[in-house]
């Protein structure tokens, strides 16, 4: 193995000079030979590469060494190469390896499209680690997302007697900041401030269309905004729709209370007809000035652009507030066709990438009906511009 190589993941794992014992520093050098080394791994791996073989015992036990001497960061890393470079995508359909995975969003996504081709008894272990992931995902993000659309729609509306669901914790800890407590390291409020919950009828609410691109290259994006649309599909306050599409259209809203299912729903790869998934969208929002229609896409269109545009136009004309995303998702601003985007953000549209965390307090702008490319530069958001298409 190179030794460079070996000397940078050494590392990661906590540096050079903190010595392993013997036989751990053993294993690590074979759990990183198997991948990156020269020559074959156990089972063969071809000249020139490592390899993991094909004995899912054995590769249960390299997921295992890697997961002792490396933090769940770098764990997921090797992991993405390992699918990348040695088929362990493939390997996934034995529910042996499933247990010794590191559960990410990008493991959900490889899990999902592999779904079809999945035993019985792999897809049941596969459903109880996507089950995990959606748990610790929902767990992240529902209270931030909760009071953020509570706080967008109610805004104004406060009281000092709210129910525990309807606190507003930054301003309740803001006025109360002369309680502090230093020996305890919080804060001990005296009095309480949260939204005023109202009786809204149906026809009041706002309504939210999630629409998905569900190509193999907006997986993770899928994965959030599945989470998201069954965050907001509990809340009394909107109406949301979850739809996403390929060249075909799946509308998932009925599936909401289960965001699992919703996964299990969704068919990751395939092209993209997104004029034809606006469509659908546009033929089920019945009051525009009241609806909020958030296409996530990278707009590499395989359908008429042309129409897209024209449609996206009509929409925004009636009243329809339309944001892009070009990713949902933690990695950064995407690859994503520039000459589209800059022709959707030409007609007033927001086009920028956005990151899970971040996404609440979108949705709060939107609902509000901010500026929404004002916010996006607020937290240092790039937002394509008219002029970006060239």
């Amino acid at each position: 193995m190179n030794e460079e190589r070996e000397r940078r993941w050494r590392l990661a794992v906590g540096g050079e000079d903190e010595a392993l014992p013997a036989g751990d520093d053993q294993r690590l050098s074979s759990a990183l030979t198997m991948l990156y080394g020269e020559g074959e791994g156990p089972g063969g791996g071809g000249k020139g590469r490592g390899g993991l073989g094909r004995s899912a015992p054995s590769v249960a036990r390299w997921l295992g060494d890697i997961r002792q001497f490396f933090p769940t960061p770098v764990v997921q890393v090797v992991q993405r190469d390992a699918m990348d470079r040695l088929g362990l995508q493939q390997m996934l359909l034995e529910p042996e390896l499933l247990g010794a995975v590191e559960a990410d969003v990008n493991l959900v996504a490889t899990l999902v499209s592999l779904r079809n081709v999945m035993p019985a008894k792999t897809k049941a272990i596969a459903r109880e680690v996507i089950a995990k992931v959606v748990a610790a995902l929902m767990e992240r993000l529902e209270q931030k997302t909760a009071e953020a659309v509570r706080g967008a729609v109610d805004r104004g509306r406060r009281t000092g007697r709210p129910r525990f669901s309807d606190i507003d914790w930054p301003r309740t800890i803001q006025a109360n900041l002369r309680h502090y407590q230093p020996e305890h390291r919080s804060v001990v409020p005296e009095r309480l401030i949260g939204f005023m919950r109202r009786q809204r009828r149906l026809v009041d609410l706002d309504e939210v269309v999630l629409c998905v691109d569900q190509s193999g290259s907006m997986a993770p994006s899928v994965v959030y905004a599945s989470i998201f649309a069954a965050v907001m599909a509990s809340l009394p306050t909107v109406k949301i729709k979850l739809v996403c599409f390929d060249t075909a259209i799946l509308d998932l809203t009925e599936d909401l209370a289960d965001p699992v299912e919703v996964l299990f729903g969704v068919q990751l790869g395939g092209g993209t007809d997104i004029n034809q998934a606006v469509g659908y969208c546009e033929s089920r929002i019945e009051r525009p000035a009241k609806s909020h229609l958030i296409l996530i896409t990278d707009l590499y269109e395989g359908g008429d652009s042309e129409a897209l545009v024209a449609r996206l136009a009509r929409l925004v004309a009636s009243g329809v507030n339309v944001i892009t995303l070009l990713a949902l998702s933690d990695e950064g601003r995407p690859a994503y066709d520039p000459q589209l985007s800059g022709r959707v953000a030409a007609l007033g549209v927001p086009v920028f990438a956005c990151t899970p965390d971040q996404f609440p307090d979108l949705m709060a702008a939107a609902l509000k009906r901010e500026d929404v490319l004002a916010w996006a530069a607020k937290a240092d958001i790039k937002a394509v511009r008219s002029s970006d298409q060239g």
